[in-house]
């Protein structure tokens, strides 16, 4: 379809949106090494708040006032799927490289999720997935061995990945009662709304660091890098990724999210200098095998009936 080529790609939407997260673990990193972490995230997501909420004033459908009720859910949302979540991810951002949180994080999410829904029987096991999700845990397993025991790796290291892996837990539980909670709401403003409750509770942990941080001394990039995240990731990464997944389903969606630890490796690497060790390596590659063979489980993507958007307001982590 003619709406469909050229910008207004879903792919070419899907591409940006990946790009921008990808990205946003080594920009967060950079935050991080000039301020504490508490006060890194708060500037993120309290930015990001103020972004979405711009972005529902302008863009945003008509709707009536928030009722206490739904108040009340975003709150939840927020409090699991914005402030524990993050909370752990700039902690560990302090003690561990963002290169480890770019593959840990994205690629263990799904794999924790399916994992879950197998146990719990809410979903039917098959062997290619049931292989996926072997995979990706014997993956993680050397990642973090890796972490620990090579020479790019120690205690710290190990510390921070494992505050990633809170991370990957807070964004799974995320992933299963984010669409029971905020049913009902406006995709966008479900984001937004959870986005300032969990902003609210960033701000309550930071408050103490706030006095600490020294404001007059940091450049003016860090600024630039702190609009970025809030405007790029925050704001522009869900509004172009809820008009990419309506227009090619969740299957192919979940898939190009695999572009996330590839674009942060480089990122990483080129722009902090940051790596890692063989054995690493090695369990990243396993991993992100595994996670790819648990989402597909051994098949293509289906295509999307035309005209069809079912899964329009569904967030990555919903995938």
């Amino acid at each position: 379809m003619p709406e469909n080529k050229g910008w207004k790609s879903p792919y070419l939407l899907l591409t940006i949106t990946m790009l921008l997260w990808g990205s946003a673990f080594s920009s967060s990193k950079s935050v991080v090494a000039q301020m504490p972490h508490t006060v890194a995230a708060l500037l993120r997501f309290g930015g990001g708040a103020v972004a979405l909420l711009t972005a529902v004033a302008l863009i945003g459908r008509p709707a009536a006032p928030a009722s206490a009720r739904d108040g009340g859910r975003a709150a939840l949302a927020g409090l699991l799927g914005v402030f524990a979540y993050n909370g752990f991810f700039f902690w560990g951002l302090s003690l561990a490289p963002s290169l480890d949180a770019g593959i840990l994080i994205p690629v263990l999410s799904p794999v924790l999720t399916s994992a879950f829904l197998l146990v719990t029987g809410r979903d039917r096991p098959s062997g290619a997935r049931l292989a996926g999700l072997a995979l990706g845990l014997a993956g993680a397993v050397v990642f973090f061995f890796g972490a620990g025991g090579s020479a790019h790796g120690g205690a710290t290291r190990l510390s921070g990945d494992l505050l990633y892996l809170l991370s990957a837990v807070c964004w799974a539980a995320y992933t299963l009662i984010g669409p029971r909670v905020l049913a009902g709401v406006d995709p966008l403003r479900a984001t937004t709304y959870a986005t300032c409750a969990g902003a609210v509770l960033l701000a309550a942990v930071a408050a103490p660091d706030l006095g600490e941080t020294h404001w007059s001394g940091l450049p003016a990039g860090l600024w630039l890098n702190v609009v970025f995240l809030a405007i790029g990731p925050a704001a522009v990464a869900n509004l172009l990724y809820y008009r990419g997944v309506g227009a090619v389903g969740p299957a192919s969606a979940s898939l190009m999210m695999f572009m996330v630890p590839v674009i942060n490796t480089g990122c990483a690497m080129l722009f902090l200098g940051e790596s890692f060790g063989g054995l690493q390596a090695l369990g990243a590659l396993v991993l992100l095998s595994g996670a790819v063979l648990a989402v597909t489980r051994g098949r293509g993507p289906a295509r999307p009936r035309v005209g069809t958007a079912p899964t329009a307001g569904k967030k990555p982590s919903e995938l």
